[in-house]
């Protein structure tokens, strides 16, 4: 059963779906499908909410965005078992697509795009329309997935501020990177406990060692990526330091057919770093690939 939530600070709604192993998933709802729906998937440590500002251009543009609290985030429930594999998520991800009247479009960034292109590549080719992953290919540079683990270690005890939360962000983004100065976005990713700390919302064990299931998962990208037979656009932040111009060609061969865009001045959040940017992306590559009885509009 579906439940529907109206959040009276934005144009989102929120619905909650059940999970085939009874978890519970917070969908935020912008727009209405009149061109079709839009799955948006966030990376590891983030919630729906990442996706706000770009939820909110899909819906000017006639899509119905979907930004799922991938299980273990935001205010989906945590799985008691620490069960957070690629084809779990993957499992959820199909489940989610297959509520909708149509073929969604699946938007994935770095742990949401690997979810995305497994479930593609390895559970159902026809499950999407059409694919973008966001500063994902199956092989990423080390370095720079070391320092996002880091990061994410980094406050076990959480942030005596907001404004110090913001200040690690802000340094984990880099050079030119101020911390806004509206919170409230922040706000949303953290939860203030009965010590007074914030605390980021995402389960840790996330971040535990591997299973040899989980570890399958993460190898099976590659063979994930050469079954992918549905329109596919990879957008990089160009200074990301996860995704290398090494790892874009890579991808290129494994699925010829993809679109690929670099994003001037990005790093690996792309979204959060140039939003007009990658909307203007993606709104421009739905537009060349309609789905079925949708003329192609101009660029």
């Amino acid at each position: 059963m579906t439940v529907e939530i109206l959040d009276t600070d934005s144009a989102e709604r929120v619905d909650v779906f059940e999970t085939d192993d009874g978890l519970r998933l917070s969908i935020g709802r912008w727009g209405a499908p009149q061109r079709g729906s839009v799955i948006l998937l966030h990376g590891g440590g983030q919630t729906r909410h990442a996706w706000g500002a770009s939820a909110a251009r899909l819906a000017d543009a006639g899509w119905e965005a979907l930004a799922l609290d991938l299980r273990g985030h935001g205010d989906s429930d945590w799985s008691s078992g620490g069960d957070y594999a690629l084809s779990r998520m993957a499992r959820d991800v199909e489940g989610i697509a297959r509520t909708l009247p149509g073929r969604p479009v699946i938007v994935g960034a770095s742990m949401g795009g690997m979810t995305a292109l497994y479930a593609l590549g390895r559970m159902n080719t026809e499950l999407a329309h059409a694919l973008v992953l966001v500063d994902v290919v199956p092989r990423m540079e080390g370095s720079g997935v070391r320092r996002i683990v880091q990061f994410m270690q980094a406050h076990p005890n959480g942030f005596a501020t907001l404004e110090e939360a913001a200040d690690a962000v802000a340094a984990y983004r880099g050079q030119g990177r101020e911390r806004p100065a509206d919170l409230a976005g922040l706000r949303k990713n953290l939860r203030q406990r009965a010590d007074g700390r914030w605390y980021w919302h995402w389960d840790p064990r996330i971040l535990q060692p591997r299973d040899a299931q989980a570890m399958a998962d993460y190898m099976g990208l590659f063979e994930a990526a050469r079954a992918i037979r549905a329109p596919t656009l990879l957008v990089r932040g160009q200074r990301s330091d996860v995704v290398s111009a090494k790892g874009v060609a890579e991808f290129l061969e494994l699925v010829p057919h993809a679109e690929f865009v670099d994003v001037a001045g990005a790093g690996h959040m792309v979204a959060g770093d140039d939003n007009d940017a990658f909307s203007a992306a993606i709104i421009d590559f739905l537009a060349r690939h309609p789905l079925p009885g949708e003329a192609p509009r101009a660029r």
